[in-house]
Formats: structure tokens, C-alpha cells, sequence
């Protein structure tokens, strides 16, 4: 198990905080990024997160200095978090494909045709995917049980909400009175239970 908690927490070094720049970097620079294309952003983007990751493999013993070895309790309730994550997922791709996961149509040069999504999870919360994100994330680090991996984790809090700002200031500007209305509607990471809302007409 010791093992094994420690491949996650290195990947989880080691990947996480690149990866916190990625969406940050795209959406805040979207024009220049749909005016050079979705390959040589995807190409530039993923060669600097490799290359970041490399660079925090080259100091693992610094970052996973500290454990606090196996706990199993944490590692049920890490397990809890993976598996709502992964059917958070998998109703997610129910609605969007991996290119357009990948943000394949907001870089594109031409404006994508779908319009706003307000079905199936969309209808409950209004930024499923960040949420997925952040359920895994806590799941692999309560199963890890790293100082570095919970720091990491609360690092990423306020990269997701930023994250999530620059995406919502997009989706205004896109769908206008249409997105303010379904922002009032429904909220932002916490689902809203119980009977769902039919879409405001």
C-alpha cells in the first residue's frame, strides 16, 4: 500500500500543478490561442506541461519529504470521492465528447453551433466538469495521505475558481441575457437536489 500511495502522490506532484495553469492560460488568452488554432495551442500547452512536469519529478524527494503513512478510514472516504467522481464523469460524457471536453470548440475559430447546455447535470450545476475534477483530486489525496498532496489540492481550489471566472465571462459574452438568467437559475458547484427545473423558455 505504501507503494502504491506514493505513485499517487508523485503523479499527483508532479501533474496537478501544471495542469492548474492549462485552463487559466487558455481562457484568459482565448483570442490569441483561436487565432494561432486548437493544434498549435493543444501542441504548446502540452509541451509545457510536460516540461513542468518533468521539472517537479526532478525534486520528488523534496516534495514527499513528509507522509503521513496508510490511513484506511481516509482511504474509504478517498474512495467514496473517486467513485462519485468517476459517475459524475461518466453522466458528463453523456452530454459532451472528450474533443469537446478537451475545449476543442472554444478554440476554434469558428463559433461553435451548440448552444447553451442546460440538460442532464447542466440542469443541477454549472460547472460539472470542475467538479468531477475536484472530487478525484480529494479522493487521490485522501488515499495518498501526503502533506504535499493536500497542499497541492488546496492550491488548486483557487486555480479552478479562477479558472472558472475567465470560462463564465466567456459564456456571457457568448450567450449574453440567456447565460445570466440560467446563472441565476442554477449554481455554480454545489448540485441543487431534489426535482429538477425545467429550462427557462
Amino acid at each position: 500500500m505504501d507503494t502504491l500511495r506514493y505513485i499517487l502522490a508523485l503523479l499527483f506532484v508532479i501533474l496537478v500543478p501544471p495542469a492548474l495553469l492549462y485552463w487559466p492560460i487558455v481562457h484568459g488568452f482565448i483570442g490569441f490561442w483561436r487565432r494561432v488554432g486548437a493544434v498549435v495551442t493543444i501542441a504548446v500547452m502540452w509541451g509545457g506541461l510536460l516540461a513542468a512536469a518533468f521539472g517537479l519529478y526532478q525534486v520528488r524527494d523534496l516534495l514527499l519529504r513528509g507522509d503521513f503513512g496508510t490511513n484506511w478510514l481516509l482511504v474509504a472516504l478517498g474512495v467514496i470521492c473517486l467513485s462519485v467522481s468517476v459517475w459524475v464523469r461518466v453522466l458528463h460524457l453523456r452530454t459532451f465528447s472528450i474533443l469537446q471536453l478537451w475545449g476543442l470548440p472554444e478554440l476554434s475559430k469558428t463559433p461553435d453551433p451548440q448552444g447553451l447546455v442546460r440538460t442532464g447535470l447542466y440542469a443541477r450545476v454549472r460547472h460539472p466538469r470542475y467538479l468531477q475534477y475536484l472530487l478525484a483530486a480529494l479522493g487521490y489525496a485522501l488515499v495518498a495521505n501526503y502533506p504535499a498532496v493536500y497542499l497541492t489540492w488546496l492550491l488548486w481550489l483557487p486555480g479552478v475558481y479562477i479558472t472558472v471566472l475567465f470560462e463564465e465571462r466567456e459564456l456571457r459574452q457568448r450567450f449574453g441575457a440567456e447565460y445570466e438568467q440560467y446563472c441565476r437559475e442554477v449554481p455554480r458547484f454545489i448540485p441543487r437536489l431534489g426535482k429538477r427545473q425545467e429550462p427557462a423558455q
